[in-house]
């Protein structure tokens, strides 16, 4: 029995060597573990599903002499106008073409983004595959070439860091820009979501819209780049038209709305959440299996490692799907687009009419503080220990069972609420969601 036990011992902690070894390797390098094969699995996003019916004939996109492929490719991707959001800061792989003079335009929905500069050679989308998180692609605006949607990993050279989960993810960037849109990158900047005061929002980019007394770092320069944090906030308040600042004729829309910004910051954060639990625990559960071929058993110390890894995993996507530290508004936000309005009619409703895709604006972002994307593909593609994990420490919130300050400001009726809606909106939710007490 002693040399049977000693077997063991060693033959464990030879795996977990190994497996430690294993991990340390892949830690920088996701991308290639074998259970994620970023570059190498098939994908099914809605981009590639939409070059495969081009590729076969089944649907055709009509070129814009001005726009290019991008208003036809917008309806096919059932991407709002309204949506539009413009940057000046020069951070996208096409820099040299972005200015204050030139912005670049990103335009969104629940599962896909598309870029566009004017008379630019590409449009640049960003899709949320359901298993691999964003994949990147790039379409020529080249009339003469039949359009084809191709992936592209340029783009991770800005969007694979610690900013996006240490994976292929989406990132709001707030900078202290130069007149020319050029960031001072001794000067910093900020990563932005939900959980950021407005303060430190939105630095390089333009923002329309109404926000009272609030102040934010839209439609600001730095002049001086010995003292960035000084900007030029003269006409950065308050605004209704960019007609005055540069050519909005050369775009689809002349807005930058306050409110798409909003929506597009809290999407980023939660996308990338999303995103990385999967990966997390696609990697325990890989790593499980080859202790258990090494050991020829599951040890007690595998099983409560593996659960660990998705709990640590899931922790982190459960704050952000209940907007845990959301900074306050201290005024309400409107929008000059139409984005809002549009947005807050979207969304399986129960009963009462209640959608988690509603907006508030005036204290906060959403009436009911759940985020949308929990109806998204990517999180019904969740593998199943991490999903139980998530609505389980979902289900201790929204019955007062985790007093974590964090969701403090969950009142009572937000979480019944909350709840309500998720029981007649998500059906693949738990039996016990159903009772008052945790079985």
């Amino acid at each position: 029995m002693f040399l049977r036990s000693s077997k063991l011992w060693i033959l464990t902690i030879a795996a977990l060597l190994c497996v430690s070894v294993r991990f340390a390797a892949t830690q920088q390098q996701d991308t290639a573990h074998p259970a994620i094969q970023y570059e190498q699995a098939p994908v099914t996003d809605v981009v590639w599903q939409l070059q495969q019916r081009l590729a076969r004939g089944e649907i055709k996109l009509t070129y814009d002499k001005q726009f290019g492929w991008l208003p036809a490719l917008l309806k096919a991707l059932d991407i709002p106008i309204t949506s539009q959001i413009l940057t000046f800061g020069k951070t996208s792989f096409q820099a040299r073409l972005i200015s204050p003079q030139r912005p670049r335009a990103i335009y969104f929905n629940d599962h896909v983004s598309i870029g566009f500069i004017p008379h630019a050679e590409l449009l640049e989308l960003a899709a949320v595959d359901p298993r691999q998180g964003v994949v990147f692609y790039t379409l020529s605006q080249d009339q003469k070439i039949t359009p084809r949607v191709l992936r592209d990993n340029t783009c991770l050279q800005c969007h694979e860091n610690t900013a996006t989960q240490r994976l292929p993810g989406l990132v709001i960037r707030s900078i202290y820009p130069e007149p020319d849109g050029q960031p001072i990158f001794r000067a910093g900047g900020f990563v932005t979501d939900h959980r950021s005061p407005l303060a430190q929002r939105w630095g390089g980019w333009y923002v329309t819209g109404t926000h009272g007394a609030q102040r934010h770092m839209g439609n600001a320069f730095a002049r001086d780049v010995r003292n960035p944090e000084l900007l030029d906030s003269e006409r950065a308040y308050n605004v209704a038209s960019l007609e005055k600042r540069f050519d909005t004729t050369a775009y689809l829309a002349p807005y930058s709305d306050i409110a798409a910004l909003m929506v597009i910051e809290h999407q980023t954060r939660v996308t990338n959440l999303i995103a990385r639990a999967g990966w997390d625990t696609r990697r325990a559960l890989h790593d499980r299996d080859v202790m258990i071929e090494a050991l020829g058993e599951l040890t007690e110390t595998t099983a409560a490692s593996t659960q660990r890894r998705i709990k640590s995993a899931c922790e982190p996507l459960v704050e952000a799907l209940l907007l845990a530290d959301e900074a306050t508004l201290t005024e309400p936000l409107r929008g000059t687009s139409g984005f809002a309005e549009a947005f807050s009619q979207r969304g399986p409703r129960d009963a009462q009419g209640r959608s988690l895709y509603q907006l508030d604006l005036t204290r906060r972002m959403f009436r009911y503080p759940c985020s949308f994307l929990i109806y998204s593909a990517a999180f019904d593609a969740l593998p199943p220990e991490i999903l139980a994990c998530v609505y389980r420490q979902s289900w201790d919130v929204l019955n007062g069972q985790n007093t974590s300050l964090r969701f403090a400001r969950l009142s009572a009726s937000d979480r019944q609420a909350i709840k309500e809606i998720l029981l007649a909106t998500k059906k693949d939710l738990p039996g016990y969601w159903r009772t008052v007490a945790r079985p």
